[in-house]
């Protein structure tokens, strides 16, 4: 759990960087502007369609029929759901932008600045980046799918979201925010021996997807948390191997050739 404090707590440092903050903005508010306006456009019909749909259950049907005030519980129930699975489509649009276009610009300054020490060994490629963001995306999609039937239980809306969610932060920004820095062995074993700290980290970030203003930049930030915690975690493995990570200081305190640290 240290290790992940410390991630969100240098992640919250890097929030107010001028170089940074842009790209923390602008995937959120532009999934949210393009899921919004088709919300607006589509919201009578899906309703109609889903409604449809559990008048047509033999089992629900008749109920619903016999019924106006469980119509009119379930026609609550119904909206409630569709609204709340619009929060799942805007997070994944948007992380699906931050995973392919805005972390690896977010990486390379982070990176620059924080963990200069750390060798570049390119074990993934952007390349990669964007097969991972579209695998994730295919099975994320799949899983939302999938749950949509028991969405009408009260609660179940929400907690599968936030696990689907968890999930594809740690799917998604795991291989990115190693990508440039890890070779290609770390690149596999850290997320496989990492998994259930990444899990942890990708479930508490995708709270904040639910969290109105913050939500707009609750995708980059998670995948700003996960470059820090991935990267941490490569600097601890490599100094426990007795790796010699780089000196970040351009010269030596004597002479001209770089030092190297004892």
């Amino acid at each position: 759990m240290g290790s992940i404090f410390l991630a969100l707590g240098r992640s919250l440092r890097s929030l107010f960087r001028a170089d940074i903050f842009w790209h923390l903005i602008w995937p959120g508010l532009l999934a949210t502007v393009l899921w919004t306006g088709l919300a607006i456009v589509s919201w009578a019909a899906i309703i109609d369609t889903v409604m449809t749909w559990l008048g047509g259950l033999s089992w629900v049907g008749s109920w619903l029929n016999g019924s106006e005030l469980a119509a009119g519980v379930v026609l609550i129930l119904v909206k409630i759901a569709v609204a709340l699975g619009f929060v799942p489509l805007i997070y994944l649009t948007a992380a699906v932008l931050v995973a392919v276009v805005a972390l690896p610009m977010m990486l390379e300054r982070v990176a620059r600045r924080d963990y200069a020490d750390l060798e570049q060994r390119h074990g993934g490629s952007n390349l990669g980046s964007i097969w991972n963001a579209l695998a994730a995306t295919a099975l994320f999609l799949l899983g939302l799918l999938l749950s949509l039937p028991f969405w009408l239980i009260p609660g179940v809306g929400l907690l599968v979201p936030v696990l689907l969610t968890g999930w594809l932060n740690q799917r998604a920004f795991g291989y990115d925010a190693l990508m440039f820095h890890a070779d290609r062995e770390e690149l596999v074993r850290l997320r496989t021996d990492q998994r259930m700290p990444m899990l942890l980290l990708g479930g508490s970030t995708a709270l904040l997807a639910y969290i109105p203003f913050v939500n707009i930049v609750a995708p980059a930030f998670a995948g700003l948390a996960f470059v820090h915690f991935m990267l941490e975690t490569l600097r601890r493995e490599r100094a426990e191997h007795g790796v010699v990570v780089l000196d970040p200081s351009p010269v030596a305190v004597s002479g001209d050739h770089p030092r190297i640290p004892e």
